[in-house]
């Protein structure tokens, strides 16, 4: 039995992803969630296989949640569903560690093809993004600046977006000071900006503040 934790502040969405896993004699539904402040601890709680994670629930961010399943619970697999652009958001969702990336747009046997996948360790991507994937995203000069950073990096400027001075982000993270002061300086080196206002003003412009 693959045991799925969906978590999606749209009732009427999770509503409609229990249905549909529902008619997948394999699949049970353990849990909803509607915040992203409990979803590790839910997880763990529920034993979940699969957790389904919206990309922009109210919260500590989908990223900062990937990094503490990767380190809490590290067998259970993250699908990341959203009706972003995946170019945006799937390949940093996916080097914070999310075993795929859906649009909001998928059909039920897309959803149930999807949670089996990734269940049994593989990745569940489109075909353009499995595509870039291989191809090596580092390399490709077509890229937007953020989509270079690793995901520490761009965790670290979605914090600095929101707002959090460079000691908060040490504390919150549990590194040293001057380790992130390194990561800023690799964020403005990457994005080709000069201060804190710039890396707010970019983050804003690409959607990148995390709720």
């Amino acid at each position: 039995m693959i045991r799925v934790l969906v978590a999606d502040d749209h009732p009427i969405f999770r509503d409609a992803v229990r249905k549909v896993l529902q008619h997948a004699p394999e699949i049970e539904v353990v849990g909803e969630l509607d915040k992203g402040d409990r979803v590790v601890e839910t997880a763990i709680g529920a034993k979940a296989d699969v957790v389904l994670l919206d990309i922009t629930m109210p919260g500590p961010g989908h990223l900062a949640i990937l990094r503490e399943m990767k380190e809490q619970l590290p067998r259970a697999k993250v699908l990341v569903f959203s009706g972003h652009d995946e170019e945006e958001y799937a390949i940093p969702a996916i080097r914070a560690g999310a075993a795929g990336y859906m649009m909001k747009s998928f059909s039920a046997s897309e959803l149930v093809e999807a949670v089996r996948r990734v269940h049994t360790g593989r990745r569940y991507v489109s075909e353009a993004l499995g595509e870039q994937l291989a191809a090596g995203l580092d390399r490709d000069a077509d890229l937007a600046p953020h989509l270079r950073l690793s995901a520490r990096e761009l965790e670290v400027l979605t914090m600095m977006a929101a707002g959090l001075s460079l000691k908060e982000i040490a504390g919150k993270l549990e590194i040293n000071p001057k380790t992130v002061s390194s990561y800023r300086a690799r964020i403005l080196e990457k994005l080709g900006v000069k201060t804190n206002a710039e890396i707010v003003k970019y983050a804003m412009a690409h959607d990148l503040v995390e709720g």
